[in-house]
């Protein structure tokens, strides 16, 4: 069953609405410009008619005359209909002392309220925005398109495959975190994005000192009496409006404790996407607070995801596995070739709906294959008994979600579970014992190859013996 599109809550009343209401905009716009059209007309074969030389005030028989009558009876229709429109939707029309009664209202609302910048996007975003779409795109053509676009507009280069985990990784979790060497594009291919779906991403850094959710959303000021409106929160709110897809990246997100300023939205993510997610901004309402914010809670939308970019260095934190679980994560270490975009490289039509659709049509054709399942459960058990880590529930279902949306992008089945398993449960292997770890990887390796075949899991390998010749 389709998904409906959850629209904004709005207070539908004359006040806070246009001196045109919505619905008949663009008829009284026609209208109007037709009846403008017709009476220049009407006045240029006026002119025509009265510059004649002949004595007589018409051309008997002459196209003109005609054309004159046609035009006459054309604006009187025009003014007609639109005298009719405006009769028909005078209920939902303010007069224009509403009009300014409504402004004034608007005005008093914005200097009492708290969150006077929220007000205003209100005051712009009147009605839920449908992004446009291309009916076409496939996940293979957005992997195309935009690795294509990054190379010929932005002069960034990726490889397939970077670009293929990419999209796969957004289709599994709302959270990402993308870590790798210093001047490997992790802040640029998130930004890259933004600019290929026409909605530019919002780029935080990360403060040193940040410590609780009030450091992402602000806070109430008693001095002024206003919130502290931070970029995040703005756009929070905005994407309630909007079905475009709204990617926020936090730049640097682990030279604070991810875990603690972010703790309020690692929990809230977790919940089924159709489930409202209520954030709470202020303990309570008051008046003059936004349209879409009720008892001081506003809705974290399923069209927002939140990139983050990691470097693993003295100045920066650990992150928890509390994180890692829940996230995505995308290993950019190396510099991919440049190359020739081939085509013209449009800007993606893309909008959250459209891409929720194609990540379900993936997972329905491109299930998990059962001698995959068999692999799994067979490494699985060894992993139990050799080392005592497991894929556990959480992991199993980023692997069942993620393996469909690689393959649609273009890649395959044991691609997809080499990236999957380096990055998500050899991991784990980071908390045992270095020496056993590196007494037990030779046998580790061969495990491998035995269940998928000589050197076909190459970034899982690589991890493997990257962690024994540390020790």
């Amino acid at each position: 069953m389709a998904k409906k599109e959850r629209k904004p809550k709005r207070i539908d009343h004359p006040e806070k609405g246009n001196y045109l209401s919505t619905p008949f905009v663009v008829t009284h716009s026609i209208l109007l410009g037709s009846c403008i059209a017709a009476l220049g007309l009407l006045l240029l074969t006026l002119i025509i008619i009265l510059s004649s030389p002949y004595e007589k005030f018409y051309f008997e028989g002459k196209p003109i005359v005609y054309l004159f009558f046609v035009l006459v009876v054309a604006f009187i229709v025009i003014l007609a209909s639109l005298a009719m429109v405006h009769v028909l939707t005078r209920d939902q029309m303010p007069t224009y002392d509403e009009f300014k009664r409504a402004q004034n209202r608007f005005a008093y609302l914005k200097k009492k309220s708290r969150f006077p910048e929220l007000m205003d996007i209100d005051k712009e975003c009147k009605a839920f925005q449908k992004a446009e779409v291309d009916p076409n795109m496939t996940l293979e053509s957005l992997c195309r398109d935009f690795r294509n676009y990054n190379a010929n507009k932005l002069k960034l280069f990726y490889s397939e495959e970077d670009i293929r985990k990419f999209i796969a990784n957004l289709s599994v979790s709302k959270i990402m975190i993308l870590q790798g060497m210093s001047g490997t594009g992790k802040t640029s291919i998130a930004v890259a994005f933004g600019k290929f779906i026409n909605n530019s991403s919002t780029v935080v850094p990360v403060q040193p000192m940040w410590k609780e959710k009030s450091d992402l959303l602000g806070y109430y000021n008693e001095f002024t009496g206003k919130f502290n409106e931070t970029t995040i929160l703005k756009k929070l709110y905005e994407s309630n409006y909007s079905d475009k897809i709204f990617i926020i990246v936090l730049d640097e997100m682990n030279i604070a404790r991810v875990e603690y300023y972010f703790s309020e939205f690692l929990s809230l993510l977790e919940l089924p996407p159709n489930s409202e997610r209520q954030l709470a901004i202020a303990s309570n309402q008051s008046e003059g607070d936004p349209e879409l914010m009720s008892h001081g809670r506003i809705i974290l939308p399923n069209n927002v995801w939140f990139l983050g970019t990691a470097n693993n260095d003295d100045s920066t934190f650990a992150i928890s596995d509390k994180v890692y679980d829940r996230a995505m994560v995308m290993n950019l270490n190396n510099r991919a070739d440049r190359f020739k975009a081939q085509g013209d490289t449009p800007n993606g039509k893309i909008s959250a709906s459209s891409f929720t659709k194609m990540i379900e049509e993936a997972r329905k054709t491109h299930s998990l294959s059962e001698e995959g399942k068999k692999r799994l459960k067979d490494l699985d058990e060894y992993l139990i008994s050799t080392f005592h880590i497991t894929f556990g529930n959480r992991i199993m279902m980023q692997i069942r979600n993620y393996v469909p949306v690689f393959i649609a992008c273009g890649g395959n089945e044991n691609e997809a579970l080499d990236d999957i398993i380096s990055k998500k449960l050899l991991r784990k292997l980071e908390a045992q014992n270095p020496i056993f770890v590196k007494n037990k990887s030779l046998e580790l390796i061969a495990k491998f190859d035995e269940l998928f075949g000589q050197d076909v899991m190459k970034d899982s390998i690589a991890y493997i013996n990257s962690l024994a010749n540390n020790i």
